[in-house]
């Protein structure tokens, strides 16, 4: 609350707030509404209903305040109450008073010079300060005021109080700030910061222009940007969260938050809201919660199985581009297609990681693709012609035995076809939900590697979101790709946006936090006890944070852009939640509307 005026004189009772004569009269106010159940009023403390306050105010300031002191207390996660009062005070009286002043101070240090006396520097201080502050009211540079400053704490427990007062208080004592309660005068703490503009403690200072501006209260951490789009509201000052992923050094993000924390909701509405812009969204959907998103903005939604129609080719290559040479895309496929292997064949040897690289040479060489084609126009081989070769060469009749279950055995359907999915779309939709866990890895590393080479060959702006990342962080070659896009993301004008739940096997990775650290935006939403310290050493996060991603409710968390971090709600509209909700009460609702709809309309 922010008083300002001349001094009130009248006086407010706070018991004339509550009427006994409301069961009297029986006529119920405003008033009876909003009054607590109970009122009361000891030394140091008032109890309304079941909440103890405490009204403290300032009564010293040091001789210099710097900008923004007071914002520690502002973005302190506690409940409390400021009131600032602030009445002018007439210039032509104070300058009367400084004159007055100048001569007291002028006329001491005369008197120690004339009897030999050391100089003394706090009187030479006091007297060019009321110099420097008589000349800028001469030339109306500043004003004085005479200011209250109160602050009003909540709390459930005496002992909460107590903390959350030594906390503000030692914000404020080191920088030479102090404060009081107000004993035995808490009533009229309470009314001073309640919104009546009357200020019953009358505990003032005297404070001009320049340091009275320096405590005003609209100092809080703030991420509105000019552009972007709405990741959430502000916890501390209810302002928007207003930010745009492609103006940092890096366009990535990661998403950490345990089960039901609120992870694909959030992901979900940034991609919503990332559509109304230009710009292409592609989403690895491990649990198939992306369909009706997908249905909804037009997109399209391929399921990845081994029943599937959608299949995916391993050995496909992209375009080179202006800069790049046939004979280094080709290079670069080799090592990524040997990391695919690894996943698929548990582990290679170093003789068998030889063999099979020289093996992938060869059949691509049977196609007509080496360093000197063309690859405009060229028909990539299949898994089946790998394995035709493996089987004719020395040392790798094993890699071709353990590889003929991926092409004539159960999994044969999965990854031995030529790929028929087509991703030119604003959204796009892997699901891998119907993929069995042994598989999963394999998918995933193959969808990503997909998109790298269709993202490679045209430069848009683009969001690639990995949902439950941890998938192919489970495996090391897969992590390394994963972390490989990551780094070089930025050059295709896309983004990369990781998300997990499974927090420590993702940061137990040796390339869990070199992909935080190439991610320029960060959000922490709930987390679990058991990786909350893992958390905190890997953000660096204060006891205050931490507690705060302990005790979140769904959809709350700290949000971090670039050197910059906020407490965050994540809020959407209506029609919003109805197509990105998780929520299986919802979906059922929805699915029966939508049943429902169906039938009246046969």
């Amino acid at each position: 609350m922010l008083g300002f005026g001349k001094k009130k004189e009248e006086k407010t009772d706070i018991l004339a707030i509550f009427p006994e004569q409301i069961y009297e009269t029986g006529i119920l106010e405003l008033r009876d509404v909003i009054a607590p159940s109970a009122l009361e009023i000891n030394s140091n403390f008032v109890k309304l209903g079941e909440k103890f306050t405490r009204t403290i105010y300032v009564f010293s300031y040091p001789r210099f305040l710097s900008v923004n002191w007071f914002s520690p207390v502002i973005n302190l996660d506690r409940v409390f109450d400021v009131a600032l009062f602030i009445h002018p005070i007439d210039t032509a009286e104070v300058l009367r008073q400084l004159q007055k002043k100048v001569a007291e101070v002028q006329s001491q240090i005369h008197i120690r010079e004339e009897k030999g006396f050391v100089r003394d520097p706090m009187l030479d201080t006091a007297y060019g300060d009321l110099e420097t502050l008589r000349d800028k009211l001469q030339q109306a540079q500043e004003h004085l005021f005479s200011f209250g400053l109160y602050i009003t704490l909540y709390a459930d427990s005496i002992e909460e109080l107590n903390k959350t007062e030594s906390e503000i208080r030692s914000i404020l004592e080191s920088k030479l700030v102090y404060t009081k309660p107000a004993l035995f005068r808490q009533e009229q703490g309470l009314i001073t910061v309640f919104p009546f503009g009357s200020d019953k403690l009358e505990v003032n200072s005297r404070l001009n222009s320049s340091p009275l501006s320096s405590i005003f209260p609209f100092v809080s951490f703030d991420l509105t940007s000019n552009r972007g789009i709405l990741y959430g509201v502000n916890r501390h000052n209810n302002s928007l969260v207003l930010f745009d992923r492609y103006s940092l050094e890096n366009y990535n993000s990661v998403i950490f938050g345990k089960a039901g924390g609120g992870k694909s909701y959030a992901t979900k509405l940034e991609v919503l809201r990332a559509l109304m812009f230009e710009g292409e969204v592609i989403v690895i959907d491990p649990e198939r919660e992306y369909e009706y998103l997908a249905e909804t903005t037009d997109g399209r939604y391929f399921n990845i199985s081994l029943s599937s129609n959608n299949h995916i080719n391993p050995f496909d290559l992209p375009v080179p581009q202006e800069d790049e040479s046939t004979g280094e895309i080709l290079r670069e496929h080799i090592i990524n297609l040997v990391g695919l292997f690894r996943i698929m064949l548990s582990g290679l040897t170093p003789q068998e990681d030889a063999v099979l690289d020289q093996a992938i040479t060869e059949t691509y060489a049977s196609r007509d693709i080496t360093a000197e084609s063309d690859l405009t126009g060229v028909v990539p081989p299949t898994l089946s012609d790998l394995e035709l070769i493996l089987a004719n060469m020395e040392g790798g009749e094993s890699l071709a035995m353990r590889l003929r279950k991926y092409t004539q055995g159960t999994w044969a359907d999965f990854i031995n076809k030529p790929t028929n999915v087509d991703i030119n779309k604003k959204m796009v939709v892997f699901s891998v939900r119907d993929m069995a866990d042994e598989l999963r890895p394999v998918a995933i590393y193959l969808i990503v590697h997909h998109i790298w080479n269709v993202i490679r060959r045209n430069l848009k702006k683009r969001l690639l979101v990995v949902d439950e990342a941890w998938w192919i962080m489970k495996e090391e070659d897969g992590a390394s790709f994963l972390f490989g896009i990551a780094k070089r993301a930025r050059k295709y004008y896309l983004g990369v946006a990781t998300v997990t739940q499974d927090v420590g096997d993702f940061l137990r990775s040796p390339y869990g936090v070199p992909i935080i650290t190439n991610s320029s935006m960060q959000l922490l939403l709930k987390q679990s006890p058991a990786t909350i310290d893992m958390v905190q050493q890997t953000f660096n996060l204060t006891e205050e944070e931490k507690f705060l991603l302990l005790e979140a409710e769904v959809g709350e968390g700290i949000f971090f852009a670039g050197l910059k971090h906020v407490a965050i709600k994540i809020v959407a509209s209506y029609t919003e939640d109805q197509i990105i909700t998780s929520d299986p009460a919802q979906l059922l609702a929805i699915r029966k509307a939508k049943q429902e709809f169906k039938e009246s309309q046969s």
